[in-house]
């Protein structure tokens, strides 16, 4: 990865500003999971999402991203990210669904994502969803732990992630090609963070990031296609995915989750910055 990415650094001002809009997110996610069940269709999740956003004084950042349709991503079973609800589209008992969401508050953004297994679902599903869970978070502390050093480099996320799935006494396939990102007056910035990858390597990082760490996992293979519609993405082989995220801030004593209602507190612990208790 290149040093010379257009990273945009923020003041502890502005990051919490974005906690604001990681507030609204989490709190349209929690009303979304809330809904999951079966014989809802996606379109009806999508506006639970968008009717929370919007009663916040937010904006819904993915409708109309580059022609996006809706508020949220709500990937099903082989789906893995991007598609788009629909009404046709039926929760089925047993389903697993992965729901990103967005939301612009005050010109900031907030990402973050959820895999929600429908009615009674399969244990072997729910445990791939809490691996990608955890391999989140061993992304986020690896990045606490990064910047509270001062040596810490980007791929450190990547290897984390990696090393978490890895570690998983079932095998299990990590997506590439898609991962996270930095975050903060657009919603897509860069560095783009692998979720896989040697550490080490990257841009150094440094108090005032904002980063959306995103791992993306598989019960089979790893490769991927996108459909005719111009945004889904489904696993190759039709195992279930599941997709997870969380936007976080980097300060001198740790990170701050963005997008947790809790700002990272029970899974964190003496990594949290205390810019959270604040």
């Amino acid at each position: 990865m290149a040093e010379h990415m257009d990273i945009e650094i923020k003041t502890p001002e502005q990051l919490h500003l974005m906690r604001a809009a990681g507030l609204v997110v989490a709190a349209a996610l929690a009303a979304a999971r809330e809904a999951v069940k079966p014989g809802v269709s996606t379109a009806e999740l999508d506006a639970v999402a968008e009717d929370v956003i919007r009663s916040h004084g937010a904006i819904p950042s993915f409708k109309g991203y580059h022609g996006f349709p809706g508020t949220i991503c709500s990937s099903v079973n082989e789906q893995i990210v991007h598609t788009i609800p629909n009404p046709k589209h039926v929760l089925a008992e047993g389903d697993l669904i992965s729901i990103d969401c967005g939301a612009i508050l005050n010109g900031w953004h907030g990402d973050a994502a959820i895999t929600v297994g429908v009615g009674e679902t399969r244990p072997d599903l729910l445990r791939m969803a809490e691996v990608a869970e955890e391999s989140m978070w061993a992304g986020i502390a690896a990045a606490a732990r990064g910047v509270r050093s001062g040596n810490g480099r980007l791929t450190d996320i990547s290897w984390a992630v990696e090393s978490a799935v890895r570690k998983a006494p079932r095998k299990y396939g990590i997506v590439k090609g898609y991962g996270g990102h930095g975050i903060g007056t657009a919603m897509h910035q860069d560095p783009h963070i692998h979720n896989h990858g040697r550490p080490g390597r990257g841009p150094k990082l440094v108090p005032g990031m904002a980063l959306a760490i995103e791992p993306m996992i598989t019960m089979g293979s790893a490769r991927t296609v996108e459909l005719n519609d111009g945004w889904t993405v489904v696993t190759t082989d039709g195992s279930h995915a599941a997709h997870v995220e969380h936007s976080i801030g980097l300060f001198a004593d740790g990170v701050w989750v963005l997008t947790a209602p809790d700002g990272g507190r029970a899974r964190l612990g003496d990594l949290l910055t205390s810019a959270a208790t604040a």
